[in-house]
């Protein structure tokens, strides 16, 4: 049995999101896919696998509702989710501030103007100015991100806001810059967040980082390695000894090479994800800081 897994968002006025919340979780039942997928009045973000048929046949109900939703097709499988987990909520993306968003049936007024993962390379080459912004938090960047990109310091999409309007960025408001993040979805709010406080020429990846490193794998703008949600953790976009691979992630103990994350064993007083290798794991499963605390 070949299985699959799916991202997509979609963003679209919905009357009733607990709704489709409910039609959402019974057609993934019948169909034994498990994942994430939150539902909002703005629209729908989410992932699942399972069976590539199910698959198939879930994209196909899907589209029934939310007409010109675009799914992309990762490697993976039911496995890779715990369960399946369907929720209605203010935001599809928790940036704090559902009031702010508008949305209409062509998607996100306002926001950042779309380019292609080409069209991304052609304005860095025609603007040598531009530059790319992480929407993602900073946990995700230490392994992946683009060439020389700005990195907020933000650990989840609620602090972004505040990021913002602190005016650490204002020196970036005159120049071309590319939002990014894993798929799109985050993009979507924070470039139009962005306009709404005075960015002028702001731009978000289709598709987010997944389809730029369809396109380009580890020959374009990308460096490093993709964090994802799910049992995986990370993902690449091409084999990590080809020589066009730049490794990112080390681990926080001794400095060696990697991408593997780990909950730090001081749970639940500690919620941090760390990098490691295998051999400090062993023997500290601690983040640095309680790490440091376990040895005095």
């Amino acid at each position: 049995m070949t299985e699959k897994i799916l991202l997509y968002y979609k963003f679209q006025p919905i009357a009733d999101p607990d709704a489709v919340r409910l039609w959402q979780r019974d057609l993934c039942e019948g169909l034994g896919l498990k994942g994430r997928i939150i539902i909002s009045e703005h629209g729908i973000n989410g992932t699942v696998g399972g069976d590539i048929r199910a698959c198939k046949t879930y994209a196909k109900k899907t589209r029934e509702y939310f007409n010109g939703i675009e799914f992309k097709w990762s490697e993976g499988s039911a496995d890779d989710f715990p369960k399946l987990s369907v929720k209605a909520r203010e935001e599809i993306v928790s940036f704090g501030a559902p009031g702010e968003l508008k949305v209409d049936e062509n998607g996100v007024i306002g926001g950042g103007e779309h380019l292609t993962p080409q069209q991304v390379n052609e304005l860095v080459a025609a603007n040598p100015d531009t530059v790319f912004f992480d929407g993602r938090n900073a946990r995700e960047a230490e392994i992946g991100r683009f060439k020389n990109a700005v990195v907020p310091d933000v650990e989840t999409t609620h602090d972004f806001i505040a990021e913002l309007e602190s005016g650490k960025y204002d020196w970036m408001k005159d120049k071309p810059v590319v939002s990014y993040c894993t798929g799109g979805i985050r993009c979507e709010v924070l470039s139009s967040l962005m306009k709404n406080r005075g960015f002028e020429q702001v731009y978000q990846i289709d598709g987010g980082i997944v389809r730029y490193g369809e396109a380009f794998g580890n020959s374009g703008l990308w460096e490093g390695s993709l964090y994802v949600f799910d049992s995986r953790m990370h993902t690449e976009f091409g084999a990590p000894d080809d020589p066009d691979y730049v490794q990112l992630g080390h681990c926080e103990h001794c400095g060696a090479p990697t991408n593997t994350f780990y909950n730090c064993a001081e749970e639940p007083e500690c919620r941090r994800q760390y990098l490691s290798c295998e051999e400090c794991r062993e023997r500290n499963p601690y983040c640095a800081q309680h790490a440091a605390l376990a040895e005095q």
